[in-house]
């Protein structure tokens, strides 16, 4: 359901889905559009009048990602193209007509193995099968490192990580400690893998995007801003 809610002279259109949940959650997706996951219970009042109170946040949120548009076009997984791990350009080559597929890093380049020059749905596969491979051992280290900024890293400690394509998000926590990281994120730079998940590791100790939240946020990483900018820069 799309509304719309007034703030000044700024209207803020938003998505509205309601859920068996507790609380009330905004959140403004990188391409600018608001998503309101509300209380089953929660009055169109109640809900507006939410809005309204983090108008200045939601509207503060859609300028900085307007910085990013537009977004990189889509990809087209063709030899020739550039692919981005950990920050870094790769440009896709053709490799050996082996019959095992695999991805090598040599020299700035993916280079795949085992597919066909024109196969696009087969380089897609493959060079996301190896993000996944790669994700998992990137996200596990980034994690003990991010749990060591908190003053009680055990008390940080996720009940389970998994990996999960999100169209908008790069992570979540849920409300039951289940971390859950985009492998796309793979592609972004250490220091920016490590605000994504500094930032739902704060989620285990304040559910909001609050006041709370943001000072936890700022002295377990003073620097998240820039870390936060250097990753929508990078995966724009």
């Amino acid at each position: 359901m799309n509304l719309t809610a007034a703030y000044g002279s700024h209207s803020i259109e938003y998505s509205l889905v309601r859920r068996d949940r507790a609380t009330l959650e905004i959140t403004v997706q990188p391409d600018g559009t608001v998503e309101v996951v509300a209380p089953m219970a929660s009055s169109a009042l109640e809900i507006e009048r939410r809005i309204t109170k983090r108008a200045r946040w939601i509207l503060r949120q859609q300028e900085f990602f307007g910085q990013f548009l537009p977004r990189t076009p889509q990809r087209q997984w063709v030899p020739g193209e550039t692919h981005l791990y950990l920050g870094r350009h790769y440009r896709l080559r053709i490799g050996e007509r082996a019959n095992t597929r695999q991805v090598r890093l040599i020299r700035g380049f993916f280079v795949l193995d085992g597919v066909d020059f024109d196969d696009n749905f087969a380089i897609e596969s493959l060079v996301n099968a190896w993000y996944r491979v790669r994700a998992r051992v990137q996200f596990e280290r980034s994690l003990q490192r991010c749990q060591k900024r908190f003053a009680t890293p055990e008390s940080f400690e996720p009940a389970s990580v998994q990996l999960r394509r999100m169209p908008t998000r790069w992570g979540s926590m849920s409300a039951r400690g289940r971390l859950s990281l985009n492998p796309g994120l793979v592609r972004a730079p250490a220091d920016a893998i490590d605000y994504v998940i500094t930032h739902e590791l704060c989620h285990l100790a304040v559910a909001n995007h609050g006041p709370a939240f943001s000072d936890l946020l700022s002295v377990v990483m003073p620097d998240w801003e820039q870390r936060k900018f250097r990753l929508e820069r990078a995966l724009a």
